[in-house]
């Protein structure tokens, strides 16, 4: 299975995009401009030093000031290092105060009318471990399967371990089969990072971010590129600079699988269609059948219909073969609109158990490839099979789209701001077909106005883009926009 990994460096978003044998599997959308809003840049990962401004012994809980629009999430669970050899989980109460200053990791985005869920057990992570300060001993990544390989790596974290001191470490699933030197210098590096954010800690004020991840291509590269990754085509030069750079500096045997794509076209043409789609409901499978993905606030519900499709042999094989098919794309679905929580699945009824079986396999296996924690039920009384995956971001419907104003939010129209962006994405490509031309884009007014109040023109402008001048056009739908070279 040949994989690639596609990044699109965007003036207004940073796409990554791994495809194998040239399909799309995986998707991150990083926002640039616009970054502070629901649904911009992600916080995961940022260490805050944060202030107490609520305990809730009701709950089990505190709210954290984090600078951020609504106070974060820490519940006791997530709060029990601070009290590392207590007996059992700690009350809440006996942990933090009102006005306490703590250092926190944020694990979970914002998400509607929730602050970001907070963790005191803070991790610094590299390219083969994660550091955690605050918690001793070895852990080794659960899809690392062979014991032989756990129990190597086991036993050289804890030979590491002496050495360092302070804290403990996590082997990542990219640390299988490297050497103990390769593991040490990524220790000491994270051992490096986490010093300065301790002696930032001292002095700084409060609240305030005393480390954010790294940026989305360097991030990309750290966790998604693997010895398997055939390549790593970048469209933006810099950027394709800064990744070398990385790769020279953490992992150098990838460097040179890293391309800079020039053309010819965009490098997102052959999946431009097929990201458009993971806000529609409906997804076609390759029998003919379908699965349908809806939303609520409380679960996701899909349902899986055969179509026109008909096995030549016998109903029950016609529900096997279309439900073995919706397994696999449900998994994909799920994993590249970003759905997480409780999700229940109605598929095509078969009277035989053993096939229930094998569809519930399917399913597990197409939901084990991103490592994010899932739960699978065994098909229920009435023919339903129920999962909880980790959520950890806004879903993309939720993140694109929003209620239909002209049909009191029956249906779904894409924001300003993801309009936004294919209005940056198709000046791009104008400037690159028409160097030195001046642009002029006529396009709804409510995306001109979130264009002009973010800044595209400067944003533009940075990469060699200047002469462009926005019109606000009455008539436009928002979805409709123009994008045309001027002779001057």
């Amino acid at each position: 299975m040949r994989q690639e990994v596609l990044i699109n460096v965007g003036v207004g978003e940073v796409r990554v995009a791994v495809v194998e044998d040239g399909r799309l599997q995986a998707l991150s959308c990083t926002r640039l401009l616009g970054a502070e809003e629901e649904g911009g840049g992600s916080l995961i990962g940022d260490i805050v030093l944060g202030r107490v401004v609520r305990v809730l012994p009701a709950v089990q809980a505190a709210f954290v000031e984090i600078g951020q629009e609504r106070a974060g999430f820490l519940g006791a669970r997530e709060a029990r290092s601070l009290a590392p050899d207590a007996a059992g989980e700690p009350a809440i109460g006996r942990l933090l105060r009102e006005g306490d200053k703590v250092l926190v990791q944020i694990v979970k985005d914002p998400m509607g009318e929730k602050g970001a869920r907070l963790t005191t057990a803070v991790s610094v992570p590299g390219r083969l471990c994660v550091l955690t300060p605050f918690q001793r001993g070895t852990g080794v990544s659960r899809r690392i399967e062979d014991e032989a390989e756990r129990a190597r790596l086991t036993a050289i974290g804890e030979e590491l371990a002496a050495g360092v001191p302070e804290g403990g470490c996590i082997m990542r699933t990219a640390a299988a089969g490297a050497a103990a030197e390769e593991l040490r210098e990524d220790l000491l590096r994270l051992k490096r990072e986490w010093a300065e954010i301790a002696a930032a800690s001292a002095a700084a004020k409060v609240p305030e971010t005393l480390h954010r991840d790294l940026g989305p291509v360097e991030r990309a590269l750290r966790d998604i590129v693997h010895e398997g990754t055939a390549r790593i085509l970048i469209d933006d030069a810099q950027a394709a600079e800064r990744a070398r750079a990385y790769c020279r500096r953490a992992m150098p045997g990838i460097e040179d699988r890293i391309a800079f794509f020039a053309g010819p076209g965009e490098l997102f043409d052959d999946l431009e269609a097929d990201i458009d789609g993971l806000i529609r409901p409906r997804v076609a499978l390759p029998c003919g059948g379908w699965i349908t993905v809806e939303g609520t606030e409380a679960l996701t519900a899909i349902d899986v219909n055969s179509g026109s499709f008909i096995h030549s042999s016998a109903i029950e094989d016609t529900g096997l073969l279309v439900n073995l098919e919706a397994a696999r794309e449900i998994g994909r679905q799920l994993r590249l609109r970003g759905i997480g929580g409780l999700i229940v699945i109605d598929f095509i009824h078969m009277h035989e158990p053993e096939n229930g079986g094998k569809v519930c396999e399917a399913l597990a296996q197409s939901l084990s490839r991103d490592g994010v924690p899932v739960n699978i039920s065994p098909v229920t009384p009435f023919g339903l099979v129920e999962v909880t995956r980790k959520k950890l971001r806004q879903p993309l419907v939720a993140r694109w789209s929003e209620d239909c104003p002209a049909c009191a939010g029956l249906g779904l129209v894409r924001k300003p701001e993801t309009v936004a962006m294919d209005v940056l994405r198709r000046i791009e490509s104008s400037a690159r077909a028409a160097p030195g031309k001046a642009l002029r884009v006529h396009a709804a007014p409510e995306v001109v106005r979130w264009l002009e109040e973010e800044g595209a023109n400067a944003a533009l402008s940075r990469k060699g883009i200047a002469r462009v001048a926005f019109v606000a056009e009455a008539a436009f739908p928002r979805e409709r926009f123009e994008v045309a070279t001027v002779s001057v």
